[in-house]
């Protein structure tokens, strides 16, 4: 059974830093593109990151560039999102996606697949 599992939410303070990770089962992450989308409160939910397939090339909004990283370690078949200089409107439900595509389309991210979420929330 294809599954996605997020965890490493929490509370953190504005400016603080959180890794969530994301671990696969039922299918090989290095098979497919990689993303990450969240959910603010009463938002709809927006693409922030995405690694690719093959050569791991990586594609970010906007609004996190400079703060957080995507990386991938397929022996784990996992893949991370490091957030450093959490914003208080980075808050909502960051959720893990198997993406169709990825560099190029993170405002417009397609996918087949997804996690059941893990929240953030930055404030102070």
């Amino acid at each position: 059974q294809l599954q996605l599992v997020e965890s490493g939410g929490g509370l953190v303070q504005p400016g603080g830093s959180l890794r969530l990770s994301c671990v696969a089962s039922g299918f090989s992450m290095d098979d497919y593109h990689i993303g990450w989308i969240r959910q603010a409160p009463g938002g709809e939910r927006a693409g922030v990151s995405c690694i690719a397939v093959i050569d791991g090339r990586t594609d970010y909004a906007d609004s996190v560039k400079g703060r957080f990283t995507i990386s991938r370690d397929n022996a784990k078949n996992t893949v991370y999102l490091q957030m450093n200089s959490l914003k208080p409107e980075d808050t909502g439900v960051y959720y893990c996606v198997r993406a169709r595509r990825c560099v190029g389309t993170i405002n417009d991210i397609d996918y087949d697949y997804w996690g059941q979420g893990t929240q953030v929330i930055v404030s102070s």
